[in-house]
């Protein structure tokens, strides 16, 4: 039989996946000063070993005040490295590539654990010791009512940033990553530099569209610059901020091509999230909600596009690549209720290898009762 498009491989640079699933990033709000532990070892271990052929950590601070939630994840200091190297190896044995994604929270950061509110730190969280730290954006408009209004930045603040992403992309590096992404979407510090709504700057970081993609084509160079050669380069975009006077489809594809012509390789094509969480897609969402960007952004800018957003069986995802819609598909909850979920797909999509794909660990269990189990009369 053909082997389905998912479960063939792809060639990024010097990188060959296994398969085009791909692990999304998805915060757990779990380290400690940004230090990566036990949780993070389980969580994404788990992940690595169910089949994917990348898997993303969540995304990790440039700078110890970039941070969404005390529970982040960081790479602002060295001692920060080797908990994630010991992550890394264990993803790259179960066959898995590692990829890092990099940000700012921006007038986002210094905020709740979800499960605490997920709202701006209160004296709840000040009496579990989790103090508020002051915030910047390129305007000073805070996210809503009630959020701290952050700091604008001057632009040494910004050539400091510049210096902070560099630091960290050289701490991913060594920590043994395959794969680097900029953060750029879901209302963090770069999305708010794309969206006129968030950035009314009036120097050469604001007003015009040049203006406001400036920082995000100069700190994708940046890191490009650190990156190996041979290593792939990723940009996640909320494609549309869904709301009126905001950052467009058009707008997306034009950065695409952009990103393209400094040396990103992938385009990660989300959406949404200005104004609200990391999730708040002001689009109707349905299966697949998101797709149609990673279409028009691949079609018109030429660019590899990685498809996310409720992608839930592996015909649909199938279904996808066929349709020419997206190189890459990425599963975020779904294998978080499923971590196994791309090695159930390849059985659900007609691939019979005696569970070769599993780890070994748990394949001759699964093959030994498959074989010893009696037919149906």
């Amino acid at each position: 039989m053909t082997t389905p498009l998912l479960f063939t491989p792809l060639q990024l640079r010097g990188l060959t996946l296994k398969n085009r699933l791909v692990i999304s990033p998805m915060c757990t709000y779990t380290a400690h000063e940004g230090i990566a532990n036990d949780w993070h070892l389980v969580h994404l271990g788990k992940l690595a070993s169910g089949g994917a052929g990348m898997v993303f950590t969540e995304v990790v601070a440039v700078a110890r005040d970039g941070r969404i939630t005390h529970g982040d994840l960081g790479l602002w200091s060295d001692e920060q490295i080797e908990p994630l190297a010991r992550v890394v190896r264990f993803m790259k044995s179960q066959g898995a590539a590692a990829a890092i994604q990099i940000g700012h929270a921006g007038r986002k950061a210094s905020m709740q654990r979800p499960w605490h509110g997920n709202g701006p730190l209160d004296d709840t969280d000040r009496a579990r010791g989790e103090v508020v730290w002051p915030v910047a954006a390129p305007s000073a408009i805070p996210l809503d009512a009630g959020w701290l209004e952050p700091h604008a930045l001057t632009l040494d603040d910004i050539a400091k940033l510049r210096e902070d992403w560099r630091a960290t992309a050289k701490r991913a590096l060594a920590a043994g990553f395959d794969v680097a992404e900029v953060h750029g979407a879901h209302g963090y510090l770069l999305h708010e530099f794309l969206s006129p709504l968030s950035n009314r700057r009036d120097d050469a970081y604001g007003g015009s569209f040049d203006n406001r993609v400036r920082l995000a084509l100069e700190i994708a160079a940046d890191v490009r610059a650190i990156w190996p050669q041979d290593r792939p380069l990723f940009f996640r975009v909320s494609s549309v901020d869904g709301l009126d006077g905001g950052w467009t489809i058009e707008d997306s594809v034009e950065l695409a091509k952009r990103l393209k012509s400094i040396g990103v390789d992938v385009i990660d094509c989300s959406s949404g999230g200005l104004m609200g969480s990391a999730t708040a897609a002001r689009v109707k969402r349905f299966p697949g909600f998101q797709v149609p960007f990673a279409a028009q952004i691949k079609r018109e800018s030429g660019m590899t596009a990685m498809a996310v957003g409720l992608i839930l069986e592996p015909q649909q995802a199938e279904g996808i690549l066929k349709n020419g819609e997206a190189d890459l598909i990425a599963i975020g909850r779904e294998a978080l209720a499923d971590p196994n979920w791309p090695l159930h797909a390849e059985a659900a999509l007609g691939i019979d290898n005696e569970f070769a794909s599993w780890p070994e660990q748990y394949g001759w269990w699964l093959d030994k009762r498959k074989k010893g189990m009696a037919p149906r009369s």
